[in-house]
């Protein structure tokens, strides 16, 4: 299990990004929730360890274990429906021996790995036009799951990731451009339905999100209330910041008006702080573990090595591209951790061992 591998090939400079980012992290969670940053870096120390684990295992080898990875995932989330902890209107945690536990982020990359193997067997067995329905079929019992914990967000990137994988498994180009003909009108007819006063369809707490997104200044003192000071602490900090763990009166983090600064919007403490330059240097940690990711997939021996690596890739990428949208006030606010960077173990164990599965990749393609 642990063979076939070349050293020399082994993605230092992906490993090297990685670090960095969860180190521009852990220097946000110490100014945003001192008392956290402790259990960040131990989150820190278990995901190396995770990674390196990860990378020396070979991936086809655990890749035979397809169908227990979907049957364990989908326990997991059982679990927090029947055993959770509430917090926030939510049942998304469970506490084992006094640790916080989230079923939902171990279930993204258990899922990337069963569908890796998944979709080459239906390949093989399957007509083109079947695959799609199979797998998506297969992704709403766990995407169900996840919305009932009410978790809106993670279903909608649990979907994504879905597609992602299906696309890189080779997915017939008709089918795309037919799928996306009926989802577009599809997706504008639910947009104009859930704004609808006596809508069904959405929590009353979720419509209020959309509500807030489109008339902020409605919602200033409410619903809109935390991407409305994410802007002001993102604008505020202009071009170099105003200094790290900065002492000023003006900083909406010292002075508490910036909330869940620790997990959702954590970007905006890097804006405050670290002005557009920290935010920059985000956004192309970001984008180049993304593209290392996908490199390595271009890369790989075989297409379950191509799916891992597009699925991993796509994890972070969309993950990312939403946590920021939300925090400059270009999507409603979705709950969604920023990847590597965001106060939250599971979270961050899980990114390192799916990112030490992209390893594996690289060092065997």
């Amino acid at each position: 299990m642990f063979d076939n591998f070349s050293i020399k090939k082994f993605d230092f400079l992906l490993m090297f990004m990685v670090s960095i980012l969860t180190l521009i992290g852990i220097l946000a969670i110490r100014s945003a929730a001192p008392a956290l940053v402790d259990r960040q870096i131990m989150g820190f120390g278990i995901g190396i360890l995770a990674m390196i684990g990860a990378a020396l295992i070979d991936y086809r080898k655990i890749l035979k274990y397809y169908w227990g990875y979907y049957v364990f995932s989908v326990l997991l989330l059982a679990s927090v429906l029947l055993f959770g902890s509430t917090g926030g209107g939510a049942r998304r945690w469970i506490n084992i021996a006094g640790l916080t536990f989230q079923p939902s982020e171990a279930a993204k990359i258990l899922l990337i790995l069963f569908y890796s193997a998944f979709i080459i067997k239906l390949r093989k067995s399957m007509h083109w036009l079947l695959l799609p329905v199979i797998v998506l079929g297969l992704a709403l019992i766990p995407a169900a799951m996840i919305a009932a914990e009410p978790d809106l967000s993670t279903t909608l990137t649990f979907l994504i990731i879905v597609c992602s994988l299906l696309f890189a498994g080779g997915l017939d180009y008709k089918i795309i451009f037919g799928a996306l003909a009926v989802l577009i009108p599809c997706a504008a007819l639910f947009f104009f339905m859930v704004l609808q006063p006596d809508q069904a369809i959405l929590s009353p707490y979720q419509q209020s999100r959309i509500l807030a997104w489109i008339h902020p200044e409605e919602y200033a003192s409410t619903t809109a209330y935390q991407t409305i000071k994410s802007m002001t602490a993102i604008g505020s900090g202009r071009l170099m910041g105003k200094g790290y763990n900065t002492t000023t009166i003006s900083s909406l983090l010292n002075t508490g008006f910036l909330s869940q600064a620790q997990t959702d919007f954590i970007f905006a403490v890097i804006g405050e702080e670290f002005g557009f330059i920290g935010c920059s240097i985000v956004v192309l940690l970001l984008l180049g573990i993304c593209v290392r990711c996908f490199s390595i997939a271009s890369r790989a021996r075989n297409l379950r090595g191509r799916i891992l690596a597009s699925g991993v890739g796509a994890w972070i990428g969309f993950q990312g591209f939403i946590n920021i949208c939300v925090t400059i006030g270009l999507l409603p606010n979705t709950g969604i951790p920023l990847p590597f960077v965001s106060y939250g173990l599971t979270s961050l164990i899980c990114l390192f061992a799916g990112i030490g599965f992209v390893l594996s990749i690289g060092m065997r393609g």
